[in-house]
């Protein structure tokens, strides 16, 4: 009997197990052990195994226990397709969203759907956001939290512009004509993303979507934009922004990209010195100075105001070798110079930069010009002269220079990229990018100015759209002052949770080089900003007063009607009267959208239905297009901000960073408690996908197969495996390697399913199961073993790490499942009475399996977990798995001692097995000697006689029979072999700790092979053995 310590003093530990009616307490497990434990073994090594049709053993064959199932191992082709779309139909994937709003759960989860743009098909990296997101969602709705998941769409915007009207342009057309075509293509593009996201198994309520075009998700955004008004963070102003002329809009910088092979022809030019500098002007032989500047965009200097020099750097007068000519430039820069000249340089004087301010230098190419020498902190040495040429209009940081020292900024290109009047006569029309930058270059080399032409490859911003260069220009907009903002969101972002953390640096990295946001936008398919101008004036008339009255009728009506009515009703008496303005005759309306950068970024407010000032009414009204169970209010502090925001790596400066700053503006705190940033999708090589190259990979290609052999059909829950699978937080690769080996990983997982199912089959765990306490030890610790492997699971899904999922789930079927477990109870699961308890006893155990392995795939693969529901045994025909909850493990599963018993069982048959090398199992008996302790009186807990052939025991060895003793006899027979081993047992926090060793004699059985159960236990060849015996008797 084992002895139970309580202490150090050693007292009787009383034996568990099946004799535990009479133990007054279990083991409490605190084990490390020598030796880990073991894995199956092969046919060959050991393991009994049943006769199988088609074997010599046949005559027994009807009683065995074989498994039965019509579940397939293997779907291919359209039955593959059909069959998903039959489950989909069946388990109600469609209305699973709106039942697990309508019942009652005590948490929320709420993920906010950033929304993809409605300009295009459906791809790839749809499909990797979309299906990240659902597992999420669906992992949360099996642990019983009601999901918030509404799905939307960015619906505004210029690429739709463009792509809606074609080659037609917008030529001849009006806004309302401009807007209807493109509200006509946007909503072609959702309908095919939305049927494709269906199709992929995402869970949400489709026909109760968002749409940044919807009336009131408008009137919403105006709300937030009023807000930041009020607040005086929204404001006009005439300033250099972003401009694309192949777009004729100006841009935010999350609408660039930075083309870093961008070509430009840098000059180096000279502007003659005409009034020296007060402090140096007493220098002898510092006549004829020119100051030398560097630029790439040599079609600026027409507006040049000023040349900028550092004040606390070196600068030196040197003069050339070659002509005497007398230059101004940075002392650190004159080595390069020389070198980039071909001639010496020789220093004539050297001064600190503050000496140089209140210096006069002539324009050279506007002979009656002359601009200013000023300091400026945004100089720098790396490249060029230290001396920088300064046009206010046309570059951020000359605009601030202008700004501290009242330069003029007066801008010489217009909409098109053209120089307009104010450039000259010469310039005028010219592109400056082009023929524009020519005609600069040839005039400063007519006026003697060009020193030095060079080509220059750096990063210059494109427009995300057109894929054309940007210029710099003054016009004027509406912007966000994100400077006052940046702080304040700083401080929210370090309440959220960032995964990876590593991009929390590029996220405020981006805000801080944001010093305002340009918000509007000179194009016709958005919303409106809510402004009336003076028609004299140009002051601009927008208070509470008109913005509400707007936004009430576009939630009424839509934001066309900023075109279709007539500005009395835009602006009616009562409205002007609150306005204290002129009569409505005096105004007209404003002719700018809204970047859609601050439509989606607003959608915490229309969609999240967060703290926003209004009653109720207002709240059901303003959500009209929601169904009555997703209206509630989310107006509590516990649930301020959604739980995540999923999204890929590009939102970064995009939709996290608008959302973040338009939320703190108007809350003061983040609309999300974690942001999880992934990885795009690109080809098998790594390689950006482009239709030039031929490596874009189709998602309903990917499922429905194409006409290249290479690209069979392999369904939704294969581009959902490859989803779950992939680190998405690096670049996810996707091709016909990566497919292959998800459609085979989810193969060899039908396979273990379909097993578990056939060994079920005619048991029904609701009147069959077996208590746990009465189960087979191997069976207990095999429960221990799946509460283990839920809670990993549960862990990885918690963490976005659905790969860790995967990882989890084979190494559980391989290691614990496969190799240990089914290799050791295969003979009494197959040749045990059907009604016994130790066969149902392992049943239970397969059936507990069985469950937890479905509902742990099912986020990743929804179909095919509803399709192994259908067959598994212990529910009702028309319950589905989504309905049923989560993995049901109990903590009654972890038993005290357990462990310690089957493991060290484990260790003892690790080392027979390695005593026997190439040789059966099954064919051979043990002898484990034990000191009398902990370890012995375990395994007399697997076997309570001295020699057994049907013990637990013998069971786990997998041999013919295992005779436990305190030490091995002196007789043992010439060819018996042996080996030793350790087992270290630490219990109760390791007051108790024992280290025991053991010995294992190995010597060949005597007895013959039973032809039905295929165990060595028979007295004789031919003979069944006394189990086998007794069963077949009583069949008969």
């Amino acid at each position: 009997m084992l002895l139970c310590r309580v202490s150090a003093v050693s007292q009787t530990l009383a034996r568990w197990g099946r004799r535990s009616h009479r133990v007054g307490g279990l083991l409490h497990r605190a084990v490390s052990f020598s030796s880990s434990r073991c894995h199956g073994v092969s046919s060959g090594e050991g393991s009994a195994q049943p006769a199988e049709a088609g074997s010599a053993d046949t005559l027994y064959r009807d009683t065995v226990l074989l498994p039965r199932t019509a579940f397939p191992m293997k779907l291919t082709g359209q039955k593959l397709l059909d069959r998903e779309l039959q489950i989909q139909q069946e388990c109600g994937f469609a209305e699973l969203y709106s039942w697990q709003r309508q019942r009652k759960a005590k948490k929320e989860f709420c993920l906010h759907d950033g929304p993809p743009y409605a300009n295009g098909e459906p791809h790839v990296g749809h499909a990797l956001n979309k299906i990240l997101k659902d597992i999420r969602n669906r992992f949360e709705m099996l642990r019983g939290r009601q999901v918030h998941y509404i799905p939307g769409w960015d619906c505004h915007g210029l690429p739709i512009e463009l792509k809606a009207l074609g080659d037609l342009g917008t030529s001849g057309l009006s806004p309302l004509q401009i807007r209807q075509k493109a509200r006509e293509f946007a909503e072609g593009a959702i309908a095919r993303q939305k049927a494709a996201f269906r199709r992929w198994g995402v869970m949400a309520d489709w026909d109760q979507c968002y749409y940044t075009f919807d009336g009131a998700y408008e009137a919403a955004q105006l709300k937030v934009f009023l807000d930041m008004h009020s607040k005086g963070l929204i404001y006009q102003d005439y300033k250099p922004v972003f401009w694309s002329p192949s777009s004729r809009t100006a841009l935010a910088e999350a609408e660039l990209e930075y083309n870093q092979e961008h070509v430009s022809r840098a000059v180096y030019a000279t502007f003659p010195l005409v009034t020296l500098p007060p402090k140096i002007a007493s220098e002898e032989g510092l006549e004829n100075i020119s100051v030398l500047v560097w630029t790439t965009q040599p079609w600026t200097i027409p507006a040049n105001q000023a040349v900028c020099f550092m004040p606390n750097s070196q600068y030196s007068v040197v003069k050339r070798a070659d002509s005497s000519q007398l230059l101004l430039v940075a002392t650190e820069r004159t080595a390069s110079m020389a070198k980039l000249l071909g001639t010496e340089l020789q220093s004539v004087a050297t001064f600190t930069g503050s000496q140089l301010e209140g210096g006069i230098c002539k324009h050279p190419t506007i002979p009656e010009k002359q601009v200013p020498l000023l300091p400026a902190n945004h100089v720098t040495m790396a490249k060029g002269t230290g001396l920088v040429h300064t046009a206010p209009a046309h570059g951020m940081e000359d605009y601030n220079v202008a700004s501290q020292f009242k330069l003029s900024v007066e801008c010489i290109v217009d909409e098109d990229g053209k120089f307009t009047e104010v450039a000259g006569p010469e310039l005028q029309s010219l592109c400056v990018m082009t023929e524009g930058t020519d005609k600069v270059i040839s005039m400063l080399k007519d006026c003697g100015a060009l020193v030095l032409e060079e080509k220059c490859v750096h990063s210059y911003p494109y427009d995300w759209r057109t894929k054309q260069p940007v210029v710099i220009r003054p016009s004027k907009q509406w912007f966000i002052n994100t400077a006052s903002l940046k702080d304040k969101a700083k401080e929210a972002l370090q309440k959220v949770r960032v995964l990876p953390e590593s991009a929390r640096g590029s996220l405020l990295a981006m805000l801080d080089r944001r010093t305002y946001w340009c918000i509007s936008r000179q194009r016709s398919w958005g919303v409106p900003i809510p402004v009336f101008y003076h028609k004299d004036t140009g002051d601009a008339l927008i208070n509470k007063h008109t913005v509400t009255h707007t936004a009430k009728l576009f939630k009424e009506q839509g934001s066309d009607c900023w075109w279709e009515l007539p500005i009395e009703t835009l602006l009616p008496p009562e409205v002007l009267k609150k306005s204290k303005a002129g009569p409505v005759s005096d105004y007209v309306r404003g002719e700018d959208v809204l970047d859609i950068w601050f439509d989606s970024g607003a959608s915490w407010a229309a969609v999240l239905e967060e703290e926003i000032q209004e009653d109720s009414a207002e709240t059901e009204s303003r959500l009209s297009w929601l169904p009555a169970t997703l209206r509630k209010p989310r107006v509590t502090e516990s649930d301020a901000r959604a739980d995540a925001y999923v999204e890929g790596k590009d939102q970064l400066g995009g939709w996290f960073q608008s959302s973040l700053l338009t939320s703190v503006a108007v809350r003061n705190k983040a609309p999300y408690k974690s942001l999880v940033v992934h990885g795009f999708a690109v080809s098998e090589k790594g390689e950006k996908m482009s239709k030039s190259l031929g490596n874009v990979v189709d998602p309903d290609v990917v499922i429905n197969g194409g006409k290249d052999p290479s690209m069979p059909a392999y369904g939704a829950d294969v581009l959902r495996w490859w989803v779950a699978e992939s680190n998405i937080f690096s670049e996810v690769q996707i091709g016909p390697t990566a497919l292959n080996s998800a459609r085979d990983s989810i193969n060899k997982l039908r396979n273990t399913l379909k097993f578990l199912l056939g060994n079920l089959q005619g048991f029904d765990p609701r009147v069959q199961a077996v208590d746990p306490k009465e189960m087979h030890y191997i069976d207990q610790y095999m429960l221990h073993l799946l509460r283990e492997y839920s809670m990993k699971v549960t862990d990885a899904y918690s963490e976005f790490d659905a790969g860790r999922v995967i990882r989890v789930l084979q190494a559980f079927i391989s290691r614990d499942i496969s190799s240990f477990y089914l290799s050791i109870i295969k003979d009494r699961l197959y040749c045990d009475p059907e009604d016994s308890l130790g066969r149902r006893s392992c049943q239970t155990v397969l059936e507990e399996i069985l469950d937890g392995m479905t509902r742990s795939i099912a986020p990743i693969l929804p179909h095919l977990a509803e399709e192994v529901y259908l067959h598994a045994p212990g529910h009702d025909k028309e319950e589905t798995l989504f309905k049923s909850g989560w993995i049901k493990s109990s903590s009654v599963w972890r038993r005290p001692g357990l462990e310690e018993a089957v493991e060290g069982a484990c260790a003892i048959r690790d080392s027979f097995l390695s005593s026997i090398p190439g040789k059966n199992a099954a064919q051979c008996e043990l002898m484990i000697a034990i000191e009398p302790g902990l370890l012995f009186e375990l395994m007399e807990s697997l076997q309570e006689e001295p020699t057994s052939t049907t013990s637990q025991l013998v069971e786990m060895m997998m041999a013919a029979r295992v005779t436990l003793t305190s030490e091995l006899p002196r007789d043992l027979p010439p060819d018996a072999l042996l080996s030793h081993g350790t087992f270290l047992i630490n219990l109760e926090g390791g007051v108790i700790r024992e280290d025991s060793a053991y010995s294992v004699a190995v010597v060949p059985t005597s007895a013959a092979r039973c032809p039905r159960c295929r165990r060595y236990t028979a007295n004789s060849a031919d003979c069944l053995c006394p189990r086998c015996q007794t069963l077949v008797s009583q069949a008969q």
